[in-house]
């Protein structure tokens, strides 16, 4: 049986060829930013943040000497003996002896001499006048007594923590450092200084004092007789 089918296969005159000109996507433009595209911008904004930085580096500056010159103003105004508490509380927690003291070494020097900081009061003093040493390098060999301090924290020098220190004393009210004194002869803070007390200071102070004249101390400032010295008879002492 002969096939209904043509012989040749059956083809279409529809091309199966896209035009070039459907395929083409859009190039894309080049945005206009000004200043040759973009540098300008770019170099000007540069330019804001270096005078920004220039600025806050001058009044850093500007900062740090007035409060040198204060604080040298300050330290001119206290005692000879003043000046030597702060000089060996330094010393004493200067570990290393190296001119600088770091946070710790800081807070316990400060407590020293009755000022305790809390630590973001200490971390803002060292930001603002600390020394940054700069690190070892990592192919230089190190001695066992090298510094065990973190490196790239700010640490306090002594002309740095005589003005400051120089500041606060001066700035106390007269009437807490004599409170202080009288915690240091209160021994057990019973809230008064008894015979005790005496005897143990002028032991500690090398003082060769009688037992009668430890007792006339007491009967001299006892004034409500009850056998020791009150804080507020110990403050009418000290300041006449």
């Amino acid at each position: 049986m002969a096939s209904k089918f043509p012989a040749r296969p059956f083809t279409t005159n529809i091309s199966t060829t896209r035009n070039p000109a459907q395929t083409q996507q859009p190039q894309p433009q080049p945005s206009n930013t000004g200043g040759g595209g973009g540098f300008g911008t770019t170099g000007t904004t540069h330019q804001h943040r270096e005078a920004a930085r220039l600025e806050r580096e001058r009044a850093a500056r500007e900062e740090q000497e007035r409060f040198e010159r204060t604080g040298q103003d300050r330290l001119n105004e206290l005692s000879e003996e003043q000046k030597e508490e702060i000089n060996e509380a330094f010393a004493l927690f200067d570990l290393d002896k190296d001119g600088l003291i770091d946070y710790h070494e800081t807070k316990v020097a400060m407590k020293a001499l009755g000022f305790d900081l809390p630590k973001g009061e200490i971390l803002g003093i060292l930001q603002a006048h600390g020394i940054t040493a700069n690190p070892p390098s990592p192919h230089s060999r190190t001695s066992p007594t090298a510094s065990t301090h973190t490196p790239h924290l700010p640490r306090l020098p002594l002309t740095s923590f005589q003005t400051l220190m120089a500041s606060r004393i001066s700035a106390r009210d007269p009437r807490d450092e004599i409170l202080r004194a009288f915690e240091l002869f209160d021994e057990g803070a019973k809230g008064g200084i008894t015979l005790t007390d005496l005897r143990r200071v002028a032991r500690e102070l090398g003082e060769g004092l009688q037992e009668e004249e430890l007792r006339a101390m007491i009967d001299e400032f006892d004034m409500d007789g009850d056998g020791a010295i009150s804080r507020e008879e110990f403050v009418g002492i000290c300041l006449g």
